[in-house]
Order: structure tokens, then C-alpha cells, then sequence
């Protein structure tokens, strides 16, 4: 399973919104080759759900993700960080064994 933190509800729900967003919007998120890690989170809102993908709904918020990158994501909980670093969505994946400085890319 995949969860979201109140913080990354919020965020996602007010984007959703400035966004005029559809009824039905949801978030996917992946996994792909890249980054200073290795691998790279991907992270969109979509409304079209795709053959295979594994679904969940946290906290009213529902999240999309295809079967490869759950095999990375699994356990994982995407959150919304506003620091001194910069703000915005993260991913606290337990698989990581190694992430970049910015979060957007680790290893497993």
C-alpha cells in the first residue's frame, strides 16, 4: 500500500482545485531509470486509470501506480515538506537503501 500524509492531502486537494481539476482526478505516481540514484520518482495527477495499474485510497485521496514501480514503492508514504530546503511532495520509501540530496531519486 501507498499512503499520504495530511500534509500531501492538503497540498494535493488545493492543486486539484487551482488546477480545475475533474472529478475523478488522481494521483500516479512511478518509478523510472534516471537521477543521481538510480531511480526516479514520477509524480502526476491523471484521471484515466491504465490496464494493471494497482490502486489505493488513503485519507480520501486515491493513488494510482503501475506494477513495476510498486515493486519499489510498496510501504511507501508520499508527503509535502515546506522547509528551509524547499517545499514540496516527497516520498518516505522504506525499499530506499540510498537516496540523492534533493529526494527526488534513490536506490534499492
Amino acid at each position: 500500500m501507498i499512503t499520504v500524509s495530511e500534509n500531501a492531502k492538503q497540498h494535493a486537494l488545493d492543486l486539484m482545485k487551482q488546477e480545475n481539476r475533474p472529478e475523478g482526478t488522481f494521483i500516479r505516481v512511478g518509478v523510472e531509470g534516471g537521477g543521481c540514484s538510480g531511480l526516479s520518482y514520477k509524480l502526476e495527477f491523471d484521471n484515466v486509470s491504465k490496464e494493471g495499474d494497482q490502486v489505493f485510497e488513503d485519507k480520501g485521496i486515491k493513488i494510482a501506480v503501475d506494477k513495476k514501480s510498486f515493486l519499489y514503492l510498496v510501504g511507501t508514504e508520499l508527503d509535502y515538506t515546506g522547509g528551509l530546503n524547499g517545499k514540496g511532495f516527497v516520498f518516505n520509501n522504506p525499499n530506499a537503501s540510498r537516496t540523492c540530496g534533493c529526494g527526488e531519486s534513490f536506490s534499492v
